[in-house]
């Protein structure tokens, strides 16, 4: 959080750095701290549906963003790698960090605290481990989709998306599908922004 915080205000240059370095660092966590993993249990059968809900979470994000003119929280820093970053090692080693976070590093980092740690935490605060993963208060439901939304500059579209989540999580029971669904999601953005070069969403 301190490193995306840093971002906000660094200057290209260091912004690539800031990022390669929350790469690494949050990877690095992620490894070291690997008792939250047994919640992750791959299930071939949910794979279409999370795929599904992470194309349809994308449209959803690009399509009501442009539409509904609602006002941001903040801004991205909206980096244009191939114009920005002159040295093409240096791009191609930002490219493959960038989209490595997109859809492997964030998926498992957020969906492990947002709908395995947290939605059971605003369930059941005196004991969050003794409720299944899937299982949470329609409270709980709400409040993350709030927190979730707060910390994203497109706040509205960021509420559904959680919401979308959670109720997949709800419906298959799977963290491991709401991992999958979230890594369809940024994958699919981090191509249409590539593509497209509409960096806003970078």
């Amino acid at each position: 959080m301190a490193l995306t915080t840093a971002e906000s205000s660094a200057t290209t240059a260091d912004y690539v750095w800031f990022y390669l370095a929350k790469v690494i660092i949050v990877t690095a966590l992620l490894l070291g701290f690997r008792r939250p993993w047994k919640d992750i249990q791959p299930r071939a059968r949910f794979l279409v549906p999370a795929v599904l809900v992470g194309l349809a979470v994308c449209v959803e994000w690009l399509v009501l963003d442009k539409l509904i003119p609602y006002p941001h929280l903040g801004h991205r820093t909206s980096l244009d790698p191939f114009t920005a970053i002159e040295a093409p090692a240096l791009r191609s080693l930002f490219l493959i960090a960038r989209f490595y976070g997109l859809a492997v590093m964030v998926p498992i980092m957020e969906e492990l605290f947002w709908r395995s740690f947290l939605l059971r935490y605003f369930s059941y605060p005196d004991d969050f481990t003794k409720l299944a993963v899937g299982k949470f208060s329609w409270r709980a439901f709400w409040m993350v989709a709030v927190c979730f939304g707060l910390v994203h500059s497109e706040w509205l579209v960021a509420v559904i998306c959680a919401c979308a989540y959670a109720l997949l999580l709800r419906q298959t029971r799977s963290l491991f599908a709401c991992i999958v669904a979230h890594g369809t999601t940024n994958l699919a953005l981090g191509l249409y922004i590539v593509l497209t070069h509409d960096w806003v969403y970078w």
